[in-house]
């Protein structure tokens, strides 16, 4: 049997579009057995057992800006993710404005659910 089992690392930034990131990336976990989240700032850091789980399965980096802090974390590890999401752009498109670092509002709350669309589009290419 094939371990169809994807990762999903967030940002971490304290800007609403990290809030947006995180939220979103943490309820696409809580909602698929299959989708595992990697902790980017542990994975910084080298902590021992996400230096293996990096590696094991395909990464979408959820991005809260255009700096792509995960991508240039995970590449420092040697890793290239599989399908990368800029918040900010792509809540920018849908006419979407998070604006607080710790809490969602109604804007925010629309704002994760557009992220997880995006998330669930990249999910079905890799898991049933």
């Amino acid at each position: 049997m094939e371990d169809r089992r994807v990762s999903i690392a967030s940002c971490s930034g304290m800007s609403p579009y990290g809030m947006v990131a995180r939220a979103s990336s943490a309820d696409t976990v809580d909602e698929h057995k299959n989708v595992l989240s990697i902790c980017i700032t542990a994975t910084s850091a080298d902590r021992g057992g996400f230096r293996d789980l990096i590696k094991k399965y395909p990464i979408i980096a959820v991005n809260g800006c255009e700096n792509a802090c995960v991508d240039k974390m995970l590449q420092e590890k040697g890793v290239n993710v599989s399908k990368t999401i800029n918040v900010m752009e792509l809540l920018k498109k849908e006419d979407l404005r998070p604006n607080d670092v710790v809490r969602l509002d109604e804007e925010g709350e629309r704002s994760v659910e557009a992220v997880q669309k995006r998330l669930k589009e990249f999910l079905d290419e890799y898991i049933d």
